[in-house]
């Protein structure tokens, strides 16, 4: 699979919920709309955190991917 394009990059591994979408919305929030978010976490809950969460703000999950147990975000701020 080819790699999104993406402006930033945010490692959320090791971290548990709700700190991957705290930081994640934190990031979202400097970015301007359109640029693309990779995010990075380890935490399971994650998955359906950051379904949730960009359903509820209107950003867009461009991508999501497993790697072992790293779960691979791509986020598009709206």
């Amino acid at each position: 699979m080819n790699e999104i394009v993406h402006e930033k990059v945010l490692d959320c591994k090791g971290l548990s919920c709700p700190l991957p979408i705290l930081k994640t919305k934190k990031q979202i929030d400097n970015m301007i709309p359109g640029e693309v978010l990779k995010m990075e976490a380890t935490d399971p809950g994650s998955v359906s955190d950051v379904n949730a969460w960009t359903k509820r703000t209107g950003n867009e999950l461009v991508s999501r991917a497993e790697n072992g147990d790293i779960y691979i975000f791509y986020i598009k701020k709206s």
